[in-house]
């Protein structure tokens, strides 16, 4: 079968997706990609999806739907619940990642990975996967590379321009189309390309950059699609609430049922800006009217850092619930009074949106991608500082029409993002930019280089 007779048959469309970030804990990533595989059977579309595990096996997800695990070793820093597929799972004759693409031969290969794996990409844009001909090459971003660099390597004006550097002259140029979960997270693809917001850019090497790989000539803004994540409306709903099920939580964890529940749910890492949890915290300690709780759901590398915090100043007032089950949290978050996420800088936020679908009274920072759905219609949007917080949260408690008000907007914005709505676009956006691909000049061209270049 030639590189585009599929889509010429009338048949649907086979994608491959491929990502280091999913694991059994990993929160929105798992999330989205289940539902993206559960999807399959929906739309009768071959869906298959390759991520690191402990051993090397196939999982199938209905009749259309498909997980590979490739094994491979545990993150060796940051957070080590983490597996990393590298460039050898892709390099050689016989790799794994390699043996799954050429058995698949899909039309579209989506890499949502900032790192390692981009380059997979470039090797097929400069034909040294010739055997797979030319697939649509995707790169999906659910976070910015920004955050991660200047976070965990180099911060400051250094770690923002090698950051730009890396995706405009090397990441962005090995695909065709670039989705985003948030505008927030879209902004960086284009600062990254914008010759205005790379004044002291070689343009040079840019264009060196573009030729080598291949990239595409078609215009950067017209490959652009920005795409926002769904909430299951039936499944996180305000629905849960009720004083035996609050009560029981109260209990699990120590706390007298007429406190105040505060709770965040979000991985424990440094990008997620978790250090802000225990500040909240000490400035609701000098509230002398209500006996605040802090219930912080989730698991990571700051975890222990954040159990010394609260046994060091506040003892029994913020207690760490470790990663719960989907059902476990559904029910946090109904009966909860306030919901708080710390990440001025979150891509998207699923744990935002799940918390608003459950009519929880939501506090969240006034920037990032938590915007696209928290507004001061729906939530309380506050700079991301421990006292607005705190006066942000004590509001939202002592007026209880306003709350009343801002939770019942929130459930309905929520039900705008339904889960099914989410996936139906995200697989329409697909055929759309497969479509354009098909009929693009720098797709046929991408071809002829493929056909004459040696394989590897």
């Amino acid at each position: 079968m030639s590189l585009h007779d599929r889509s010429r048959n009338g048949e649907p469309l086979k994608s491959v997706h491929i990502t280091n970030y999913y694991h059994e804990s990993s929160g929105g990533v798992k999330t989205n990609y289940d539902r993206l595989l559960q999807a399959a059977d929906r739309h009768r579309r071959y869906i298959s999806l390759i991520v690191p595990g402990e051993t090397e096996d196939v999982v199938n997800v209905g009749e259309y739907g498909k997980i590979y695990h490739v094994a491979a070793k545990p993150a060796p820093i940051f957070d080590k619940r983490y597996r990393l597929m590298l460039p050898w799972h892709f390099l050689l004759e016989d790799s794994p990642i390699r043996k799954i693409l050429l058995k698949e031969e899909p039309d579209i290969i989506e890499i949502y990975d900032n790192y390692a794996l981009t380059y997979l990409a470039g090797m097929i844009r400069t034909g040294h996967f010739s055997q797979l001909k030319r697939p649509m090459l995707v790169y999906f971003t659910g976070e910015r590379f920004d955050t991660i660099f200047q976070t965990f390597v180099v911060g400051g004006r250094f770690g923002k321009w090698f950051s730009k550097r890396l995706m405009g002259n090397y990441n962005l140029p090995m695909f065709d189309n670039y989705i985003a979960n948030s505008d927030f997270v879209a902004a960086e693809l284009y600062e990254s390309v914008r010759e205005a917001d790379n004044p002291g850019r070689s343009k040079w090497f840019f264009d060196k950059c573009r030729k080598v790989l291949n990239a595409a000539t078609t215009p950067f803004e017209d490959r652009v699609a920005v795409c926002p994540r769904g909430v299951d409306t039936e499944f996180f709903t305000p629905n849960r609430r009720s004083a035996e099920a609050r009560k029981e939580i109260c209990t699990a964890v120590n706390v007298p049922e007429t406190a105040v529940l505060v709770l965040s749910s979000t991985r424990l890492s440094p990008e997620k800006n978790v250090e802000l949890l225990p500040e909240i915290m000490g400035e609701l300690l000098n509230d002398t009217k209500h006996d605040f709780r802090f219930l912080v759901a989730g698991a990571g590398p700051k975890e222990d850092w954040l159990r010394d915090e609260t046994l060091k100043r506040f003892p029994g007032k913020l207690v760490l619930l470790g990663h719960l089950e989907k059902d476990a949290l559904a029910d946090h978050y109904a009966n909860a009074d306030v919901f708080v996420h710390p990440n001025p800088r979150e891509p998207f936020g699923n744990v935002g949106l799940e918390a608003m679908a459950s009519g929880v009274a939501m506090v969240v920072p006034n920037s990032g991608g938590l915007t696209t759905y928290a507004n001061e219609s729906n939530a309380w949007n506050v700079p991301a500082t421990a006292a607005a917080f705190a006066v942000a949260i004590r509001q939202s408690v002592s007026n209880p029409e306003l709350k009343l008000k801002r939770t019942a907007e929130g459930v309905i914005t929520a039900n705008r993002y339904s889960q099914t709505a989410a996936t139906d676009n995200l697989l329409e956006l697909y055929d759309r930019m497969y479509e354009d691909f098909v009929n693009s000049e720098s797709a046929l061209a991408g071809d002829e280089e493929a056909a004459v270049a040696p394989a590897v």
